[in-house]
């Protein structure tokens, strides 16, 4: 039988892949849904803008529910609600575009209590000592969910009409909900995380003041922010790029826009896997944190860079993959700093943080199609996402640290 924290990881792993697979099939979609209804790329850019405006509203008040009555009776209700908004999508779409913009705000008031409960879930059930791989196993959910929602979706759109691909995905989640009952049955929140993980402690009121006044907290934040430009500028724009820079078709646009991110998935996973060893050799959890966030964003800038000139899709696909990469190693460095810092509070201080880290899924995409409409490349996007990693390198180097703080 598989122990109940393992298949709680497993459960955290899934959810964020379909989370961000609901997220992602918009950036696919959007490419046949402006073509055929004449969209601008600054149009584009606010269809896929739309999510993070109800992300960043839900965030804050998600993080409070999560403390309150716990991870594990907030998530399969937000992962109910954003499958039943990424069911509809089609109707709202096809009713009007305001609609179809209120479909994606209430996406993105779900999702907001995706990471929030996570966090509450594995602070509460994996001890210290693997909580960086445990992070490591959640958040590679990002990039395995983006290979598959980009890929499948490109597949899907040149085979059926573009609202098949919400269909599909909205039902995904409707699986993960059957695997949620299966795998938690029986279990109970006051009695089944096991004493290794009790150093969460009981529930308490937070202590604002004193965590917000940090400057370690708040490197991890302009991290976070930072580290968002990059995600959510490859999240949202390289299927355009491959289609519209590179010359693909949709489906080709799709494939080459879901390579990066198998590349994020390994070098997340081995990222967290050398950070816990470090740690384990006796290495200091604050230089751990902080070479893996340095190495990770600027590897990242240096890919973006070259990016820039690439002449051919192979050599900006291996560019891309090198960025996407890197970034994501940079994730042992400040998604597991949160459990290192402010363990009984994870998941408030999360929420804090990803109200923060969503502001570039608003202004940054916004600006990324204004860019772009503005100067006819891609060029600037890529020079603008470099220097915010370059930014987040030097503050984090700076002021973060890996030492308890209550």
């Amino acid at each position: 039988m598989i122990a109940i924290r393992h298949r709680i990881a497993a459960l955290c792993f899934l959810a964020v892949f379909v989370g961000y697979s609901d997220r992602v099939n918009m950036a696919v979609a959007s490419v046949a849904m402006g073509e055929a209804l004449g969209w601008t790329q600054s149009r584009k850019g606010v269809v896929l803008s739309a999510f993070f405006v109800g992300y960043i509203v839900s965030l804050i008040p998600s993080g409070w529910l999560a403390m309150r009555f716990g991870g594990r009776r907030m998530l399969p209700i937000a992962v109910f609600a954003w499958s039943l908004c990424t069911l509809v999508m089609p109707f709202a779409a096809l009713d009007s575009f305001a609609a179809l913009l209120a479909a994606r705000i209430c996406l993105g008031l779900a999702e907001g209590a995706l990471f929030p409960s996570c966090y509450d879930l594995l602070g509460e059930w994996i001890p210290a000592a693997a909580r960086t791989r445990a992070i490591s196993v959640m958040m590679s959910g990002i990039p395995v969910g983006q290979v598959g929602g980009l890929a499948a979706a490109g597949w899907i759109i040149e085979r059926h009409p573009w609202p098949t691909v919400f269909y599909v995905f909205g039902a995904a989640g409707f699986l993960w909900l059957c695997a949620w009952i299966w795998a938690t049955a029986g279990v109970g929140r006051d009695n089944a995380p096991p004493s290794h993980s009790g150093e969460a402690g009981p529930r308490q009121s937070i202590p604002w003041r004193r965590l917000l006044t940090r400057r370690p907290i708040w490197a991890v934040f302009i991290a976070l922010f930072c580290g968002n430009w990059g995600l959510y500028f490859l999240l949202s724009w390289l299927p355009s790029y491959f289609r519209g820079a590179q010359g693909l078709s949709i489906a080709n646009a799709g494939l080459f826009s879901a390579a990066p991110w198998v590349s994020a998935f390994v070098m997340s996973n081995a990222g967290a896997y050398l950070a816990d060893a470090a740690i384990a050799r006796g290495v200091s959890v604050t230089r751990v944190r902080k070479v893996v966030l340095c190495a990770g964003f600027l590897g990242s800038a240096g890919c973006l860079l070259l990016a820039r000139d690439a002449h051919s899709a192979a050599g900006a696909l291996a560019c891309l993959c090198g960025a996407t990469g890197a970034l994501s190693v940079a994730w042992s460095a400040y998604a597991a700093n949160y459990l290192d810092l402010a363990p009984r509070h994870a998941s408030f201080i999360t929420s804090i943080g990803n109200t923060l880290g969503t502001i570039p899924g608003i202004v940054g995409v916004v600006v990324t199609g204004w860019l772009i409409d503005t100067t006819g490349t891609y060029a600037s996007a890529f020079a603008l996402t470099a220097a915010l990693c370059v930014i987040g390198a030097v503050v984090y180097c700076a002021f973060g640290s890996g030492r308890q703080l209550e």
